[in-house]
């Protein structure tokens, strides 16, 4: 395939479709796969947040944090006994699953239980991984690295497309200021649509973190989620990413910028009118 050929303007992942013109849709759950009893529990507490509401949600976690501050800080429960969790939530509840890989070697097994492969802010450039995930013919959702521009972003994409895979997603999660602080900037959102051609999600969860802000660990300013979260869907974008988790502050990880889940069905309800308002005005 011709790496010059246009990113899909419309993505699908199971029945949740993102697109820049689109209502938005959401992708949100635990940043961790802690078991398959807390997965269950919060993916059907999200199925039923999308039934009332009428939203598109796809179930988000991860079965390995490879990229943890301090050595000593929990992962997660592995790949080999994530798969079968992942392939459950979309048997038996119908919901769309979204988690990172992190080497070119997981992404063919990964891509048998998950309808997202996501690609790491801090792997962004990594050409051997986009390919490989790429591969799979599933979604690639690819977060711009903490150290790019947006439009550096259209030079990833064009390497997932010359791979094969037009089913591209765009994240934005901030850039690095200054030490242990991002800054989302929101001109970031229509460059990324500009540029690259693919649905812009905004990551309102991991914008407000502070990488390596507790010394082992990330600090995060949950209370600015929402103000972020506002801000990108007036400006416009294909879809929120919201980190949530039923008690964010005994969670292993990035507890501090999670969304409480009891929190969550009000924010994505305050989202979509901001989403509609945004989209029907003149452009």
């Amino acid at each position: 395939m011709n790496a010059n050929m246009p990113a899909a303007p419309i993505v699908a992942a199971g029945s949740v479709e993102f697109g820049n013109d689109l209502p938005i849709s959401i992708i949100a759950g635990p940043c961790q796969l802690e078991s398959r009893a807390h997965a269950l529990e919060v993916a059907a507490a999200l199925k039923e947040i999308a039934a009332r509401l009428r939203v598109g949600i796809v179930y988000k976690t991860s079965f390995d944090k490879a990229n943890r501050t301090s050595v000593s800080a929990a992962r997660g429960i592995g790949l080999q006994q994530a798969l079968p969790i992942f392939a459950e939530i979309r048997s038996s509840l119908g919901m769309p699953v979204l988690t990172d890989v992190h080497e070119a070697s997981q992404c063919a097994e990964v891509a048998q239980a998950v309808d997202v492969l996501q690609i790491p802010a801090f792997l962004c450039r990594q050409t051997d991984l986009l390919v490989a995930a790429a591969a799979t013919g599933k979604v690639v959702n690819v977060k711009k690295g903490q150290f790019l521009a947006p439009w550096d972003m259209a030079n990833v994409v064009a390497k997932i497309i010359g791979a094969g895979n037009r089913q591209v997603l765009v994240t934005e999660r901030g850039v690095s200021f200054g030490y242990n602080t991002l800054v989302s900037d929101m001109r970031s959102l229509p460059i990324l649509a500009r540029t690259t051609g693919a649905p812009v999600i905004f990551d309102a969860t991991h914008s407000v973190q502070q990488p390596g802000g507790k010394g082992t660990s990330s600090g995060g300013e949950r209370e600015f989620v929402p103000v972020l979260a506002r801000a990108a869907v007036a400006v416009g974008v294909a879809g929120v990413f919201i980190e949530t988790h039923p008690d964010p502050d005994n969670a292993p990880s990035d507890g501090p910028n999670m969304v409480p889940l009891r929190d969550l069905e009000g924010l994505v309800r305050t989202l979509m009118a901001f989403d509609a308002l945004a989209k029907s005005a003149p452009r």
